[in-house]
């Protein structure tokens, strides 16, 4: 009886985990991102109303694409003839990267294992991120932004779809 008893209570525990993790699969869109300085200031490095998607899978696979809402067209029409100015447009106002993630519900972390990533530091890179899920709404801290490394903290929300 005691076996059958920690049977069912091993499967209720596995169920939840399985539930909490299956919670974040899915597709999201951005909603905000706001970098807070050491100084403790704050600004908006995708203007307001940014653009975005961020993907989970069920085997461990995510995707995230993060974009300033107005962008300038490229003057030439060609990508591979910008001016300087349009590339660095270009750069600061995009972010994307993809790999493999795990969730750590015990510590509420996002484990993101980075294969490809526009900002090439990121590349197979390990990077936890803190996060909430509440009402359909994820919000996760990073503490290495693109813009500012470990001096500038990140919080990033978005809305599941």
């Amino acid at each position: 009886m005691k076996n059958i008893l920690l049977m069912l209570l091993l499967l209720i525990a596995n169920s939840m985990s399985a539930q909490k993790k299956t919670e974040l699969l899915g597709s999201w869109t951005l909603v905000s991102v706001e970098n807070i300085n050491s100084d403790g200031t704050k600004n908006l490095p995708y203007d307001v109303n940014p653009k975005g998607f961020l993907f989970f899978d069920e085997q461990g696979n995510y995707a995230i694409q993060i974009y300033k809402n107005d962008r300038a067209k490229i003057v030439s029409g060609d990508k591979n003839k910008c001016t300087p100015e349009e590339n660095a447009a270009i750069v600061q106002g995009s972010n994307a990267h993809f790999g493999m993630y795990e969730i750590n519900e015990a510590n509420k972390t996002i484990i993101f294992n980075i294969k490809t990533a526009t900002f090439p530091n990121w590349e197979e890179t390990i990077q936890k991120r803190s996060y909430t899920l509440k009402n359909n709404e994820l919000k996760y801290t990073v503490t290495n932004t693109t813009q500012g490394g470990k001096s500038v903290t990140a919080e990033v929300v978005w809305k599941k779809l």
